[in-house]
């Protein structure tokens, strides 16, 4: 009895992990902070929401740059029926997606840290065009921006 508990509890909880992990995939979760939270403090707004959407590397260290897009997510849906297609960089075999208009973002780049959630950023607002790739005609990939 005791080991069919301790399975379960197993289980559970490596269904739960997989689970974060799905969600904390997605280019929503990572990129998309629409309309754009409120930090009291604007200064620490990038250490907020990387803390707060758990972004980092895979083998756990600090994103040395890291961008959040402020747009609604219908809008930037719809760059994936953007007539501006492109070959990507170092992807040859795939199309990358140029959004038509310019988006509001804050950059955060790190300035101390190596292991999260030990990370310090500085940001900076600009406007880009935003590049993605594309799955099902919904974007699947950030990779970066075009000023």
């Amino acid at each position: 009895m005791i080991i069919m508990v301790i399975i379960f509890l197993v289980l559970l909880f490596w269904e739960n992990e997989v689970n974060d992990e799905v969600v904390t995939s997605t280019l929503e979760h990572l990129h998309v902070d629409y309309p754009q939270n409120d930090v009291p403090v604007p200064a620490r707004y990038c250490n907020h929401m990387i803390i707060q959407r758990v972004i980092r590397e895979p083998d756990h260290t600090c994103k040395k740059e890291h961008v959040f897009i402020h747009e609604r997510p219908r809008k930037i849906n719809g760059i994936c029926t953007s007539p501006k297609k492109v070959a990507c960089q170092n992807l040859s075999a795939i199309f990358c997606f140029q959004s038509e208009t310019k988006f509001k973002m804050t950059v955060c780049q790190l300035t101390e840290g190596t292991r999260y959630p030990a990370c310090r950023y500085h940001y900076f607002t600009t406007e880009g065009f935003v590049l993605v790739t594309c799955d099902d005609l919904r974007p699947d990939t950030f990779l970066g921006y075009v000023k």
